[in-house]
């Protein structure tokens, strides 16, 4: 009987552990957003920032993700 439960509690733990990297990620993304939609509005009132746009091209996640070359 106590194994069912110890069982059934690592289920439950790994199912909140699993929600708990998918919650973690959605505000992150959300956080890049807005940070990205800041720093746009930042650029905007610069007349050079056509220039700048180039950083539209590459999304932090991406930069924070990228593995290095080995």
């Amino acid at each position: 009987m106590a194994q069912h439960y110890e069982e059934r509690n690592s289920a439950v733990k790994t199912r909140r552990q699993q929600e708990d990297q998918r919650r973690m990620a959605f505000r992150r993304a959300i956080e890049d957003r807005c940070e990205h939609r800041q720093l746009l509005a930042e650029i905007g009132d610069f007349p050079d920032a056509a220039e700048l746009n180039y950083w539209q091209a590459t999304p932090a996640a991406s930069r924070r993700n990228a593995q290095p070359a080995r």
